[in-house]
């Protein structure tokens, strides 16, 4: 009789452990962001990734009690390295699109965007006359695709691997004007050194634009995440990074 209590003892404390370390290893989820589209993503001084999305990525995991790592990896590189499962979630104010929802599945959207075209102060804009006009954004994005779709042939286009460096031709007088998702490009005019020398050039448009945490397909992620964002939506957590960040809501 205690020979077979302790052989059941032992079965359960295996078992026991077994299921823990199995609810351990599905609690680790590795983040991916850019860390060059201020202030959602960023590479702060000591070589961590900061931002809106860092934040909120932050959040998610203490609601998931997850493990989590947040990693950077260039944009063009974000989906495939997902699909390769070196990340298990792209936080990256990744637009939700036609094209990418055949390949990856979206969470519930964490914020909304719009377009917005900016280029140096007092200087005329006219979108019906763009000869000449040098018209910048970052490659992979919702202003590139729209760029081709509605000025190919009607401006000269150019296309950069990062953020940063359409705004360093901007300001090095390369590009005439650029189109980016005017919340970045609000906390660069008020945040650089060259800001004010630069102003919007009309008002933002495509403002049904949903950005999402990005997951595999079929990835049961994505349900723990979107539960994990409700709760931070209700309990006020949401609200205070977004005013971290912008005096006004961004969802």
């Amino acid at each position: 009789m205690k020979l077979k209590t302790i052989a059941l003892s032992s079965t359960l404390l295996l078992g026991a452990a077994i299921s823990s370390f199995s609810a351990h290893a599905a609690d680790k989820v590795k983040f991916v962001t850019e860390g060059a589209w201020a202030p959602f993503n960023f590479i702060d001084n000591a070589g961590n990734p900061q931002g809106f999305d860092v934040d909120i990525a932050r959040a998610l995991c203490a609601r998931m009690e997850a493990d989590c790592e947040i990693h950077t990896q260039d944009w063009d590189g974000l989906i495939p390295a997902l699909q390769r499962k070196k990340y298990d979630a792209i936080i990256a104010s990744m637009s939700v699109t036609e094209d990418r929802l055949k390949v990856v599945d979206f969470t519930d959207k964490y914020y909304s965007g719009g377009l917005r075209f900016m280029g140096r102060a007092g200087e005329a804009f006219d979108l019906a006359n763009l000869d000449g006009k040098v018209i910048g954004a970052q490659r992979a994005t919702l202003g590139a695709q729209y760029l081709e779709d509605n000025f190919e042939g009607k401006a000269d286009l150019k296309f950069y691997d990062n953020q940063d460096n359409v705004y360093l031709d901007l300001v090095a007088g390369r590009l005439d004007i650029v189109l980016s998702d005017e919340l970045p490009t609000y906390n660069w005019l008020k945040t650089s050194e060259d800001g004010d020398k630069f102003e919007f050039k009309g008002d933002a448009f495509l403002k049904t634009d949903n950005i999402a945490v990005a997951v595999r397909k079929g990835d049961e992620l994505k349900d723990k995440i979107n539960k994990a964002l409700a709760e931070i939506l209700a309990d006020g957590t949401y609200q205070k990074i977004n005013a971290k960040y912008f005096p006004f809501s961004i969802y």
